[in-house]
């Protein structure tokens, strides 16, 4: 029917322009082809309108996973694992952030930390803490680049800033950066800059640096290590150190990363104990402390002591300074005590720490008597390290995870690392921290070397020594007008933690 419909108007078309039939059909032609490109306009129109309504769709949907694709969520995935995402982000509510601690803000705190890693992580805690009591905001600290390391790295190199702003809004209003009016008065030099005194209880801050601070908005404390007193703080201060140090300071994902992949190749062979062995030549160049050195290697380490004129000892009495155990000791001191603590020979060693002055010569007695001893640089590839190099904070951050997470750790030296570390292994649990007593430990290793201890002697002496001092629960030693001989806070914070038991859990104050 519609076939001969279709003749019919093309005869009837072909009479009516007669002669012109011919010129008929072409324009005939020519109009059905005009109506078939409106018709494909018309489909792509509507499929270009269909399309933007998914894309709509998707956007919206987007905003769902999308902000956890960014934060490391696999990116790559099969339907099913497509459908579970989909399932969790209808599940999990956004992160909640702490409310915002609404105050009248007093002024502005900066602040330039000193030293190494562990020296400024203590000290940050310290600083959150004052600005926190005096109403003040506080600019992300600033870090060292002018110590014996030389180290470049910034707050956000090292830690992750935005968790450690986040974490702690509802104690303190911290900025990545002055606001720019403020700023201003801090380039035309409108600002009081000092070091604070060392172990200040918070009266000092309120008495003294608070007036400064609102009567020229803004204050630079230029030195911040120890500047805080150990003892004698309300107890919500001293809970809030502990919050900084065990919860806010949170080091780069790209540290953690490479921490965690450390941690798995040492756990892929069985326990492992970490040495802090602080044998390091600037260690020994500031404390003097040239047991078993040459004589070259005695007036190297002075000159270096000479060249740095912060370092305020300069002549210095080695033997007397190792007997009164002030002195690290050293790697043949530190295997016969380590073989003496009957420590297994076949565990693994991993040593945190920077170069060994006098390198593998002088490690020999240590490798010799506890063969699978590793470092980081045995571990990990130079792809893994290369970011890290000639950044000795961030490869102290890489160790200290790796210390915390040991069977054992041993520090040979007490200095901020050790003292940080001990800390934190008491925070988790009391994980077991040899604590050396080196006062009595040199002089049990020389009466070996003379021969008036024989092996089983010196080695139930050695072991009797330390039977208490594993990082058990302990109280805080407190010595009343002598800050700098008492127990360091960061070795035992002790308002944070249960003591009762070595194996009690950390308190629930983060």
């Amino acid at each position: 029917m519609c076939k001969i419909e279709k003749r019919g108007y093309i005869a009837m078309g072909m009479k009516t322009f007669g002669g012109e039939g011919k010129k008929g059909i072409e324009k005939f032609k020519s109009s059905m082809m005009s109506r078939s490109k409106m018709k494909l306009w018309l489909i792509r129109a509507t499929t270009s309108i269909l399309l933007w309504t998914c894309l709509v769709q998707l956007t919206t949907l987007g905003e769902m996973w999308g902000p956890r694709v960014l934060k490391g969520w696999p990116s790559c995935f099969s339907h099913e694992s497509a459908a579970m995402d989909v399932k969790i982000a209808s599940t999990l509510p956004d992160r909640v952030l702490p409310p915002k601690r609404v105050y009248k803000n007093n002024g502005y705190l900066m602040v330039s930390c000193n030293g190494g890693l562990n020296q400024m992580r203590a000290a940050i805690c310290d600083m959150v803490a004052i600005a926190r009591y005096l109403n003040v905001t506080l600019i992300v600290p600033e870090l060292d680049k002018t110590s014996f390391w030389a180290d470049p790295s910034e707050f956000h190199d090292i830690f992750d800033v935005d968790h450690f702003i986040s974490s702690l809004r509802n104690e303190v209003r911290i900025l990545k950066q002055l606001p720019p009016r403020i700023k201003r008065r801090v380039e035309l030099g409108l600002f009081y800059t000092m070091p604070p005194v060392s172990w200040s209880d918070i009266s000092y801050y309120h008495n003294q640096i608070l007036p400064l601070i609102q009567k020229y908005k803004i204050v630079h404390l230029n030195r911040t290590d120890a500047r805080l007193a150990n003892n004698g703080q309300p107890l919500e201060m001293q809970k809030l150190r502990c919050r900084v140090n065990f919860s806010a300071l949170r080091f780069t994902t790209q540290i953690e990363e490479l921490g965690r992949k450390v941690i798995k190749l040492l756990r892929q062979n069985g326990p492992f104990l970490v040495l802090h062995l602080r044998y390091e030549m600037d260690m020994l160049a500031f404390s003097g402390c040239n047991q078993g050195c040459s004589n070259e290697e005695v007036d190297e380490l002075t000159r270096m002591r000479y060249a740095y004129p912060w370092w305020k000892e300069k002549i210095i009495n080695s033997d007397l300074k190792r007997k009164d155990g002030l002195c690290p000791l050293t790697p043949e001191e530190t295997a016969l005590t380590l073989r003496a603590l009957d420590i297994d020979r076949d565990i693994q060693i991993y040593i945190a720490a920077g170069e060994i002055y006098g390198g593998e010569k002088r490690m020999a007695s240590l490798t010799a008597a506890y063969p699978k001893v590793v470092r980081k640089e045995t571990l990990l590839g130079s792809s893994d390290l290369g970011y890290f190099q000639n950044h000795s904070s961030q490869m102290a951050a890489l160790d200290y995870l790796v210390s915390l997470e040991s069977d054992i750790f041993i520090p040979t030296y007490d200095g901020n690392m050790a003292k940080v570390v001990e800390g934190h292994r008491r925070f988790l649990g009391f994980r077991k921290t040899i604590l050396l007593d080196r006062k009595l430990l040199v002089d049990l290793i020389d009466q070996y070397n003379h021969g008036s201890l024989n092996w089983d002697e010196f080695s139930s002496a050695v072991k009797e020594v330390h039977s208490d001092r594993m990082g058990n629960p302990t109280k805080r030693l407190v010595i009343a007008d002598r800050p700098k001989e008492e127990d360091y806070f960061y070795a035992n914070p002790d308002e944070c933690l249960q003591s009762s038991e070595p194996s009690v859990e950390r308190l629930d104050i983060l």
